[in-house]
């Protein structure tokens, strides 16, 4: 039997993102980790371990594609939990709490990441993440163009 490989586009992409998303998910649920809330403690990671408030909000809100009062709400559960605590007036850093939880979920992550992507050519991946990369540069510049300024 031959296995027709479909063309790529936003439904094959979209799967592939569903069903990788649906096994992290179980990472999450064992922690108690929301999947906006996960993101939010690697952008403050990836930070240094503290960001300015307004700029979290900005970046989960374009990474996750949710409008402001939903990423401030994922801020503000996060604090509430004791995963980021407010230093000074506008910053957001991670508790010894959070930065716990991170490192369980980013490696419990590359775990399933190495089981998907085992196999995988280098540069399969590598093309596969310069198309990916560039699809979303456009489709953030046409949200950008129809829904104008944030």
């Amino acid at each position: 039997m031959t296995v027709t490989t479909p063309p790529v586009n936003g439904q094959v992409i979209g799967l592939a993102h569903y069903a990788s998303r649906a096994v992290l998910d179980t990472v999450l649920a064992r922690t108690g980790t929301t999947f906006n809330q996960s993101v939010a403690l690697r952008v403050v990671s990836e930070q240094g371990g503290t960001v300015e408030r307004a700029r979290l909000v900005a970046r989960l809100a374009g990474a996750l594609k949710i409008e402001d009062p939903v990423a401030r709400r994922t801020v503000d559960e996060m604090t509430a939990l004791g995963l980021v605590a407010e230093p000074a007036a506008g910053q957001v850093s991670l508790t010894e709490r959070g930065g716990e939880l991170f490192e369980r979920i980013r490696t419990g992550g590359s775990e399933i990441a190495a089981r998907l992507y085992a196999g995988i050519p280098a540069e399969d991946l590598a093309t596969a993440g310069r198309v990916l990369a560039l699809v979303t540069e456009r489709a953030d510049a046409e949200l950008a163009g129809a829904q104008g300024p944030r």
